[in-house]
């Protein structure tokens, strides 16, 4: 854990470190700084930017943008090293005093970044933080919820939290369409969670320097809930931020199936290190009900049941 820190004993020079993980999101990746670039001011920032083995020429197009008015950094992985260890490589060499994960999918449309470095500025025992993420067309998406204790995820996979205001009432690990209809308040204020999305997370440079880094074991999916679990085991504070927004595309970089498959693993993971045997145990058993759940809903041979048939094999 200590060599992990040592990154934090260069002297901060900027307000923000804007990390951003690219898999073959060229053009996306593109307008995402283009777009920071553009809205982005009143603040000094670096943007590191991980290419995880691209093949799409990201590489070589970042290597003619031209760069004016802040530092553009490129590292670039012989393979895919995954989100959490490629957001890690970024945190090494940033010099902010705050650290922000940016997906490659996401867009300003406004001057969220001094928003919300202002708004961290201004309540010191928040350690992450993230603002109202949209859709392309403007509507709301759900980001962040609660632990995933086995009682949350008891309703997620039974799909009881799709149920409107189930999610509201319990806490969602995983919020569904419940917490963004126009009847629910979830979305409309500030208010602290348990974990928020790494499409768009704020850390303050403070809490790397308690908590470490992510844990390479989750290699995409539940990094963000395990590192936010820490902090807030740490007394650190996590918050939802919506006096500013940006637009996430979303699933620029994997499938359907890999995002349910990764998932799962993800939350075998985060048990097995966080949670008893037992526990882990009836995670298990609570994944198996859901696949088979879905696999009825759905239809035994659709395309979206058969992600749940190879994710049995899997739990």
């Amino acid at each position: 854990m200590n060599g992990t820190k040592l990154f934090l004993e260069q002297m901060e020079i900027v307000d923000l470190s804007i990390i951003i993980v690219s898999y073959n999101t060229k053009e996306l990746l593109l307008k995402c700084i283009e777009s920071v670039k553009k809205y982005t001011k009143d603040i000094t920032y670096e943007i590191i930017v991980i290419d995880n083995n691209s093949t799409d020429g990201t590489v070589e197009a970042l290597r003619k943008l031209k760069v004016t008015g802040y530092r553009l950094q490129v590292i670039t992985n012989k393979d895919n090293k995954g989100f959490g260890a490629a957001n890690n490589q970024g945190m090494k060499k940033a010099k902010g005093r705050y650290i922000l994960l940016l997906n490659s999918d996401t867009k300003l449309i406004e001057n969220s970044l001094l928003s919300m470095v202002m708004w961290m500025d201004e309540h010191p025992k928040v350690g992450i933080a993230s603002c109202k993420l949209v859709n392309a067309d403007g509507t709301l998406q759900p980001t962040g919820g609660f632990s995933p204790t086995l009682p949350r995820v008891f309703l997620w996979a039974t799909l009881i939290d799709d149920v409107p205001f189930v999610g509201d009432f319990f806490g969602s690990y995983h919020p569904h369409r419940s917490f963004y209809t126009k009847s629910s308040s979830a979305y409309s204020k500030e208010r602290p969670l348990d974990w928020v999305t790494g499409a768009f997370f704020l850390i303050r440079r403070e809490v790397v320097r308690e908590i470490g880094l992510f844990d390479e074991s989750f290699f995409l999916y539940v990094e963000e809930v395990e590192y936010c679990m820490r902090t807030k085991a740490k007394g650190w504070e996590v918050w939802y931020v919506p006096k500013t927004k940006i637009i996430h595309f979303g699933g620029a970089s994997g499938t359907r199936e890999g995002t349910v498959l990764r998932e799962f693993e993800g939350l075998k993971l985060l048990y097995k290190k966080h949670y008893s045997k037992m526990a882990f145990a009836f995670l298990r058993l609570l994944l198996f009900i859901g696949s088979v759940l879905r696999m009825f809903i759905f239809g035994i041979i659709t395309p979206r049941s058969r992600i749940y048939v190879h994710a049995l094999g899997r739990i």
